[in-house]
């Protein structure tokens, strides 16, 4: 953490405002809608305490269904200036290594008061949308409401009972049970929607270190479920929905865009060489199309895939949004206004949005002036990229631990990157990843090959292998 410029310990002064602090008082305003009755329920990772948003839905009449999507008020408790902010915007982000967690705000908060935890009364930024049986948005709109999570789901229970291969757990009544049926009906239609334009509907394998109860280090496969798409699909339409919001009351606001593909070619090579030719100039469209058809025709290797074309895309990044500025777009989303608003207690981006929300609703101007909001979008995606490092170091480091007894095994891999400072690969199982030393000339992203490991280094993270000849 040190070493990627991150402060890894709270300040006493963050500390002794953390243990005055109470949850937000915003819920006693006039502004504030009383949503406490309706069935809402969160659904995130098992461990996760820290919960930033909560979902519900109402089938309308003719088909259309009424989605809101509760967004935790932190900063009704963590005032714009206070050393937790300070602290908060200079981290930028929490930073999830799967051994340690290091929270953008201290637990206290981000746990307890400031997270939608069950059975607790919460204040939130709800951004509520309609949408239509053929899934296009008909409306939406954003206000402040005081909440109650029902039920604290998890997504592998939820995706495997979406399957039918589960029970979900004993808190999920029928009106609960109910309400994530219709939301996953919902989403599918969205996902339907931003399919025909153009969005990317990718499927890797996630990886993350994990240490065991016999404190063994290994690496593991984090599955995407259908309940963790259904979330994406939901978080997707409400940071729309904000950017909108925003764009409409003549506010400027962050971005959260993708712009054209770094290495657009190179995705065209690798579609052509599956019978599959791109067009010259990057489209969504014909990407999407491309990617479909091989989702059916190698479901197996579709993940691979994936990850070459992430890869390839390149990092997001925030950007200052002003009405007279283009939209640059998220290109892996085809969406031309979207914004990151819904993980305010993990991404100071998102607590930005919130507060230039409130200041709409409130009538009040922007708290940011421009410049402010162009450096907090600068330092964000420096933040983000360092987090990143952080992540990846961690993974690297415990991957070199758990292959140590290895080393000569052979094993099938996908090249992953190609720069500077070499050529790097991703064994498919276990997704251990590391540097090619031996035999990487002509490798590109995306080609697969057959590595063989040649040593690791537990201290620097180091997992180097050798590669087979490139078949021709």
């Amino acid at each position: 953490m040190l070493d990627n410029g991150f402060n890894p310990d709270f300040p006493q002064e963050v500390l002794a405002e953390t243990t005055s602090a109470s949850s937000s008082s915003v819920a006693t305003s006039k502004d504030v809608v009383d949503l406490r009755d309706l069935p809402w329920s969160s659904i995130d990772n098992d461990s996760s305490r820290d919960l930033d948003q909560l979902e519900v839905a109402e089938q309308l009449a003719g088909g259309d269904v009424r989605v809101r999507v509760a967004i935790a008020d932190v900063d009704g408790t963590v005032a714009r200036g206070t050393a937790t902010d300070k602290f908060a915007q200079g981290n930028a982000t929490s930073v999830y290594t799967g051994v340690v967690t290091y929270p953008m705000l201290p637990e206290r908060l981000s746990t307890n008061l400031t997270s939608l935890a069950e059975s607790a009364d919460r204040a939130s930024i709800v951004i509520e949308f309609v949408v239509g049986s053929d899934g296009a948005i008909r409306s939406h709109t954003v206000y402040l409401a005081l909440v109650r999570n029902r039920a604290k789901l998890a997504y592998g229970n939820v995706g495997a009972w979406l399957d039918g291969r589960a029970e979900l757990p004993s808190e999920a009544d029928a009106k609960i049970q109910e309400q994530v049926r219709l939301q996953d009906k919902v989403a599918q239609s969205l996902r339907a929607v931003r399919a025909r334009a153009g969005a990317l509907d990718l499927d890797t394998v996630e990886a993350q270190a994990v240490v065991h109860s016999d404190n063994t280090v290994g690496i593991e496969s984090v599955p995407r479920t259908r309940a963790s798409a259904l979330i994406e699909d939901f978080m997707i339409a409400a940071n729309v929905a904000m950017a909108q919001f925003l764009d409409e009351h003549g506010t400027p606001s962050l971005r959260r865009i993708v712009r054209r593909p770094e290495r657009w070619n190179r995705i065209v090579e690798l579609a052509a060489s599956l019978g599959t030719t791109l067009p010259a100039e990057p489209d969504p469209h014909a990407l999407e199309a491309f990617l479909e058809a091989r989702r059916v025709a190698d479901p197996v290797h579709f993940p691979d895939l994936s990850l070459s074309v992430i890869k390839l895309l390149g990092p997001g990044e925030y950007a200052l949004h002003t009405a007279d500025t283009p939209d640059v777009g998220h290109f892996g989303l085809a969406a031309h206004d979207y914004t990151h608003s819904t993980a305010p207690n993990r991404r100071f981006a998102d607590l930005v949005i919130q507060r230039l929300l409130k200041a709409v609703i409130a009538k009040q101007a922007p708290p940011y002036t421009n410049d402010e909001l162009t450096a907090i979008a600068a330092h964000c995606t420096e933040r983000e990229d360092a987090a990143r490092k952080v992540e990846r170091q961690v993974r690297k480091i415990a991957a070199s631990v758990s292959m140590m007894n290895r080393i000569g095994e052979s094993f099938d891999a996908i090249v992953t990157g190609v720069n500077k400072n070499g050529v790097f690969a991703r064994v498919i199982a276990p997704p251990i990843e590391g540097r090619i030393m031996r035999g990487q000339q002509g490798l590109d992203v995306g080609d697969k090959v057959r590595v063989t490991l040649l040593s690791t280094d537990p201290e620097r993270g180091f997992v180097d292998f050798s590669a087979a000849p490139k078949s021709q």
